[in-house]
């Protein structure tokens, strides 16, 4: 197996052990990039010298034998979402309007990665602001699936999602408005994991929708996800919403014993859209997961009509105030104007996409004077009773599993004419980020023809990774899906 094949855990066992090199692995990786990045585009930019740089440092360490606890990650290349602050790099969100905007600073995420060792190199592509459900909304070109190079990898951390895939990196950094982990991670057949809303510091990520988003790793199996949440996650104080809950150990937990537990199968998710090559990997998982010992218990989430609305309400009006910010004046792009209203409509008119400005429209209207109480204050109410669907369904269960997509990955440009289909994409994966809960998506199947990945998903408690990870990787270590690679 070619090192950039590897798992975190394989990779920092080889270097551990002296029979790699930091650089070899760093090396391995950039070979790849080279060989099959051209064919999927998951990488906007990455700077190879400053990578192989870094890998050279961390042999330095490793041959003075400096490893410890606090470096669990050393050696390891990680890259990350267009969307997240790394200093002096690039941070662009895949949009024209910050212009060849340059990070003064590196977010929360970043420091953690860079003490525990992580290299730390280049900008995967995303959907514009992370609005999109498919990647094709980036102003650098659209990424691919590494499985079917004619379809989406998902979105909006599409970028995210194909690297791992493709094994151009061994692990990534996304975020997760409504899925935007889950989802792609599904569709490129990786894990995702999206934490409880306040696990993880926000701070350094450029925000879409600041109540819902929230950061977290894609890696090639469980165990990595658990590894590098142990890593990110945590309270920090320059975020006000980062939640000072303590942080378990998340990579203790894997004891693929989950005989006893109770998981939730919710009748509203089985629904006249879903493929029924992807019904039949979830029905497939499910016994799966009866036979290692787990219960499965039907119940209700009797407000999941209401999510898609709901969350496209809130969404969009959060980002309406966010994306207010960049208007040609205090940083990125301008395009100059006789007068201020003309300089911000021309600069937001050039730099903004179709989504983002489709989005921002949908979000002033329902902020507007008159339509406030109709839609965004409703629609507060109604995140309210989804949420309490699910924490009483938590009263009886330990965790709820559900198709992470009603389809496989689809064609690129099938879904581009129309926004409320591809909004529909999200519809298993956006009530977790209304709620605040926490998500995975694993491997657990592929269709026939063509042959594409299906993602399982399981949500659990507010806080509950840790029997979330459990479940997940005993489910993992009993299939063999994760291993499966894509015909690059």
């Amino acid at each position: 197996m070619l090192l950039n094949q590897l798992t975190i855990s394989e990779l920092t066992a080889r270097l551990a052990r002296r029979e790699v090199s930091a650089r070899e692995a760093m090396q391995a990786c950039l070979n790849q990039i080279a060989r099959v990045d051209g064919k999927i585009h998951a990488f906007i930019s990455h700077d190879d010298a400053d990578a192989l740089a870094q890998a050279d440092a961390t042999d330095k360490l490793l041959a003075q034998d400096i490893r410890d606890a606090s470096r669990p990650l050393l050696g390891v290349p990680v890259a990350i979402k267009d969307v997240i602050a790394v200093k002096e790099q690039p941070l662009n969100c895949g949009s024209e309007i910050l212009g060849r905007f340059v990070s003064p600073y590196d977010a929360t995420v970043v420091e953690k990665l860079k003490a525990a060792g992580a290299i730390v190199f280049g900008r995967l592509n995303m959907d514009e602001f992370a609005m999109g459900s498919s990647t094709e909304n980036s102003a650098f070109g659209v990424t691919k699936n590494p499985w079917d190079i004619t379809r989406i990898p998902g979105g909006s951390s599409g970028g995210s999602a194909a690297a791992v895939a493709a094994d151009e990196v061994i692990a990534a950094l996304g975020s997760d408005t409504g899925g935007s982990i889950r989802q792609p991670a599904a569709l490129c057949g990786c894990v995702g994991l999206k934490p409880t809303y306040g696990r993880v510091s926000r701070y350094g990520l450029v925000a879409f929708a600041s109540s819902l988003d929230q950061i977290g790793p894609l890696t090639k199996d469980v165990r990595d996800a658990a590894m590098m949440l142990g890593v990110i996650g945590g309270h920090d104080v320059r975020d006000s919403t980062s939640v000072p809950q303590p942080m378990p150990d998340h990579f203790a937990a894997l004891t693929d014993n989950i005989k006893g537990l109770k998981l939730g199968l919710p009748k509203e998710y089985m629904i006249g859209g879903l493929d029924a090559e992807v019904k039949a990997a979830i029905d497939v998982a499910v016994k799966k997961l009866q036979e290692l010992g787990a219960e499965i218990v039907e119940i209700s989430l009797p407000h999941t009509d209401y999510a898609v609305a709901t969350y496209y309400i809130i969404a969009t009006a959060e980002a309406s105030a966010n994306l207010a910010r960049f208007d040609g004046i205090r940083y990125g792009a301008r395009v100059d104007g006789a007068d201020p209203v003309e300089l911000y409509s021309k600069t937001r008119g050039a730099g903004f996409g179709a989504e983002v400005k489709r989005r921002i429209i949908l979000g002033t209207y329902v902020l507007s004077s008159g339509y406030y109480d109709a839609y965004y204050l409703r629609a507060q109410k109604v995140r309210t009773l989804i949420r309490n669907d699910f924490l009483k369904a938590f009263e009886t269960v330990d965790a709820i599993v559900t198709p992470t997509s009603p389809t496989a990955a689809f064609e690129i440009g099938e879904k581009s004419d129309d926004p409320l289909q591809m909004y529909l994409s999200d519809i298993f994966t956006i009530s977790c980020n209304l709620a605040g809960i926490c998500g995975v998506s694993l491997p657990c199947g592929f269709t026939k023809s063509p042959k594409l990945p299906i993602g399982l998903q399981l949500l659990g408690k507010p806080f509950g990774e840790e029997t979330l990870l459990k479940i997940a990787h005993a489910y993992e270590q009993d299939t063999t899906w994760h291993k499966e690679r894509p015909p690059l």
